[in-house]
């Protein structure tokens, strides 16, 4: 009769087994973006003309805006990713603060610029929707102000943290801004139902159905896959910077660069 217990020949070596945090060292992390950075990249941006293709000759005109309206396929995903890449940012940096995973401090640095890139854009575009719509670039409307408010934080956090000589102090602070500010989100995200605003409401909502032809929903969510991807692409690049800065003294990094590590 067998025995209930299972051979140890059968067993998988330890090392051999996958799990999601073995990522979370650096090397290892370094090498799987290796082949992600490209895939990226190519995603980003095939989404990126298909949308935009679809967005800008093939959507209908809006009855009431006309074409200005098309502005909406690069504003409106630029705002979604603007406040996502906060909340990851934050997300990241706690756990970095948390449990002194220096990779997580390292992916939120990385988010900051990239999350602020997108404030930048989603602000600039809606100036430009806002002229023809509004009749001005710029309102101090609940929306824009905690909007500019979100660019201000993603400043601030990436100043702070190169404010810093001391690596772990400049993190834990950076946690703490990050931290704070997604309140910052909520406030964004409830504004147009908690004051009276000249911004629209949510045009696509989880509950209801869109309120939009499905050529313009395709074309703006196109977009957003193409803006996520960007996103993936450039803080991967990023991360694998700071890693290679940070652990310069690594054998891995030596051995990557072709050098010789002097005792």
């Amino acid at each position: 009769m067998p025995s209930a217990s299972t051979d140890s020949s059968t067993r998988p070596a330890p090392q051999t087994r996958l799990r999601f945090y073995n990522f979370s060292a650096p090397s290892r992390f370094y090498s799987l973006t290796r082949w992600l950075v490209p895939l990226c990249w190519v995603v980003a941006l095939g989404f990126a003309a298909a949308g935009l293709y679809m967005g800008f000759f093939i959507a209908p005109t809006d009855a009431v805006q006309g074409d200005v309206y098309r502005i909406i396929f690069i504003h409106v995903p630029a705002a979604w990713m603007s406040m996502l890449l906060y909340l990851v940012m934050a997300f990241w940096a706690c756990i970095g603060w948390a449990f002194k995973a220096r990779l997580a401090s390292m992916v939120a640095q990385s988010i900051a610029p990239t999350g602020a890139l997108f404030t930048f854009l989603a602000l600039w575009t809606g100036a430009l929707w806002g002229r023809p719509t509004w009749g001005a670039y710029w309102v101090w409307d609940a929306r824009l102000t905690t909007e500019l408010i979100l660019l201000f934080l993603y400043l601030g956090y990436i100043a702070l943290v190169n404010a810093i000589d001391d690596r772990r102090r400049a993190e834990q602070a950076g946690a703490l801004l990050a931290l704070v500010g997604s309140i910052n989100v909520a406030i964004i995200y409830f504004s147009v139902k908690w004051w009276n605003t000249l911004h629209q409401g949510a045009t696509i909502s989880v509950s209801a159905a869109p309120k939009m032809a499905a050529t313009m929903l395709t074309a703006m969510l196109l977009m957003t896959v193409a803006f996520w991807a960007y996103a993936f692409a450039v803080v991967f690049v990023r991360t694998r910077a700071q890693i290679i800065e940070r652990e310069a003294h690594a054998g891995w990094v030596a051995a990557l660069l072709g050098r010789t590590i002097k005792p």
